[in-house]
């Protein structure tokens, strides 16, 4: 069992590290629930097969002790030599190839089942949603509001609710879903969304935005022009760079429903599909999202985006965000 555990940690250590160095390309879901039915195997074994042998070899051990001292006692010698207590101790103790599975089964099943049905960690790496969202913004994101989901599979247990016009999503990039991408729900399943010389239209109706002071993008060192935006019952702000053009020029990545979609000098125009979303970074200008690749399926939602828990080089950035 010492060499079959050494090779199933070194497969593990070996995935983990062609993945880091971008050998391979990872799938932490995936790695998470081997993790856990390995460990959970392991820890099956000890509780119901390693750890009886071992508490019968300490009992044996204990019962023959016993047994000598007895035959010693007849012969009336009372003072005898030797403690158990440290073998015993031997005995009992939980070899290291299962207090590196079995022991860590408690911890990473709970991880488990947080990351997979509670929430997710994410750490935000570009800015396309600032401001409401800063490069190394470490965020929560809740996995049962739109449904839980079966991890890997990504199959739908439940119901939820169905995402609405500016939730903030995380959702699998859909020319590549290995990817996980974080923008605002600009459009629902039957929407017309425009975006026309960079202003907002959903169904025909302009969203509501109204100027306010400038931000300052202490990477760009620069001001860009801030507006807040009404979506549904929420307001978020955004950004506008006058320096980009309005135009948009799709992706060749984008090709299911592409005829759901215009485009012109001025921007462009989309009829959400039945099943889809329409995302938007909240950096206009500096966001490639659906205006660029097109529509995100259902199945491809991870979870709402409502708090950064941590940022290092800004503390008060922590807090919610929805």
């Amino acid at each position: 069992m010492q060499a079959l555990t050494g090779a199933v940690l070194a497969a593990f250590g070996l995935y983990a590290a062609s993945w880091y160095f971008g050998m391979v390309e990872g799938n932490f879901a995936l790695l998470l629930l081997l993790a856990t039915v390995v460990t959970g195997v392991y820890w099956l074994a000890e509780r119901f097969y390693f750890l009886p042998q071992r508490q019968q070899a300490a009992a044996a051990l204990e019962a023959n002790d016993i047994a000598r001292r007895a035959e010693l006692a007849k012969m009336g010698i009372a003072q005898v030599d030797g403690d158990i207590t440290e073998a015993k101790h031997r005995l009992l103790m939980q070899p290291w190839w299962l207090d590196w599975t079995a022991g860590l089964f408690p911890v990473i099943i709970a991880v488990f089942v947080l990351r997979s049905f509670l929430f997710e960690p994410f750490k935000i790496p570009s800015g396309s949603m600032i401001p409401t969202l800063l490069v190394g913004d470490l965020i929560l994101v809740n996995k049962f509001t739109y449904g839980l989901r079966l991890p890997v599979i990504n199959t739908k247990i439940t119901q939820g609710n169905a995402p609405q016009r500016g939730d903030v999503m995380v959702f699998r990039y859909p020319p590549k879903p290995s990817l996980d991408y974080i923008k605002r729900v600009v459009g629902v399943p039957g929407d017309t969304v425009a975006y026309l010389n960079k202003r907002l239209t959903v169904n025909g109706k302009a969203i509501e935005t109204q100027a306010i002071p400038e931000f300052f993008d202490e990477d760009a060192m620069r001001y860009f022009k801030q507006y807040e935006e009404s979506l549904g019952e929420r307001k978020h702000r955004l950004l506008n760079d006058d320096e980009r053009p309005a135009f948009v020029m799709p992706m060749p990545d984008f090709q299911q429903f592409r005829e759901n979609c215009s485009y012109t000098v001025e921007g462009m125009t989309c009829k959400v599909p039945e099943g889809h979303y329409f995302m938007m970074g909240d950096n206009r200008d500096n966001s490639q999202d659906s205006r660029y690749w097109g529509f995100v399926p259902e199945k491809n939602i991870v979870g709402r985006a409502f708090f950064v828990w941590m940022n290092f080089g800004n503390l008060k950035r922590i807090g919610s965000f929805d």
